[in-house]
């Protein structure tokens, strides 16, 4: 057998269920005085396969916690077998977990831990996202007032959006918390909540939906800040340019936003 014919054999041998291996492979090893080889290939495939788990169970600690340890493993090693670790770092095994469960059981099922999985994806995003330079109060203290009505914003690298249909977030929190868990219940109406890192801590905040409509027009309709007074204006009349500062000046403090090229 040739090393590339090994390689793909042992890497085959690790993704699979069996943890005994076929006689191709073990035949071109050898064992040890207290270890034969299919024990040892045995123990390394458990291990890894326990190891796989393991991360899953990291990224996504509240859903382990709603299924109980049997049926989160059932969960996760068919996920596993369907998407394999496929790059050098562990960090992305669970990226497509949540797709995975609306795949995988009913939608009577899977919408409600799709959505958990969503959202406990989005702190593990938000906490490794890479580092940016988001807008400050102090850049818009010194922007010249005839470009405030042209200014347009981007989210910043860190900031996650999420739209709720379940309390997923009192979810999160009960796990995060230790508290009773209230179990999943749906929303009279759609939530949104936002997820962004501060230096090394996850944060999240639920947006009325008022702020809500006023930055997703900023960050997919590409509104400039004159277009968002505009909006305002229906509901607030006069005072819509000053709810705009006031939004804009919380978003900037939390580090959101990054402005638009044009």
């Amino acid at each position: 057998m040739r090393l590339n014919d090994w390689q793909l054999a042992f890497e085959s041998y690790l993704l699979g269920e069996q943890s005994a291996a076929c006689p191709a492979l073990s035949a071109h090893l050898i064992g040890g005085p207290t270890l034969n080889v299919n024990t040892g290939l045995a123990i390394y495939h458990n291990a890894y396969q326990a190891r796989l788990l393991d991360v899953l169970r990291g990224d996504y600690p509240v859903i382990w916690h709603w299924l109980g340890d049997v049926e989160f493993e059932k969960l996760a090693a068919a996920y596993i077998r369907q998407s394999p670790s496929a790059h050098f770092s562990l960090r992305w095994l669970g990226e497509g977990f949540e797709h995975f469960i609306r795949q995988h059981l009913v939608p009577e099922q899977s919408a409600a831990l799709a959505e958990l999985a969503a959202l406990e994806w989005a702190f593990t995003l938000a906490f490794d996202a890479p580092e940016c330079e988001p807008l400050t109060l102090q850049d818009m203290a010194s922007l010249p007032p005839q470009e405030w009505p042209t200014l347009r914003v981007c989210p910043s690298s860190t900031m996650q959006w999420l739209e709720c249909a379940y309390n997923s977030v009192a979810l999160w929190r009960s796990v995060k918390d230790e508290t009773g868990f209230p179990g999943s219940a749906a929303l009279a109406g759609p939530h949104v909540v936002v997820i962004w890192r501060s230096e090394l801590v996850c944060h999240y905040r639920s947006l009325e939906s008022g702020e809500a409509r006023a930055l997703k027009g900023m960050f997919e309709d590409h509104w400039n800040f004159a277009e968002l007074c505009s909006d305002l204006a229906v509901t607030y009349g006069e005072g819509a340019p000053l709810q705009a500062v006031t939004w804009l000046k919380q978003w900037i403090h939390d580090g959101w936003l990054k402005r638009r090229e044009s």
